[in-house]
């Protein structure tokens, strides 16, 4: 355990941090898991709903820095390449 003041803050600025990206990281990868559902199931219209829904997240978890700017395209990528498959 830190004995500065300064390092004291930065362990408990650190915390807040961690949770903040765990929440992001996992609003994407839930959104993800939802549309793979649907993709799943072969319905289409909610897949093209929710394939929305899953890029907006992971851009959001991009532009938080919570993950790198081509693993979001690689994933967006991917993501489109399943509903035309539907299609």
């Amino acid at each position: 355990m830190p004995n500065i003041k300064s390092a004291i803050k930065r362990v408990s600025v650190i915390e807040k941090k961690t949770l903040q990206n765990n929440m992001v990281k996992s609003a994407y990868k839930t959104a993800v898991k939802n549309y793979e559902l649907a993709v799943a199931e072969g319905n289409k219209d909610k897949a093209e709903t929710l394939l929305k829904e899953a890029i907006k997240k992971v851009d959001q978890a991009c532009t938080k820095g919570v993950i790198k700017a081509n693993t979001a395209s690689r994933k967006k990528s991917a993501l489109a390449k399943k509903l035309n498959t539907l299609k």
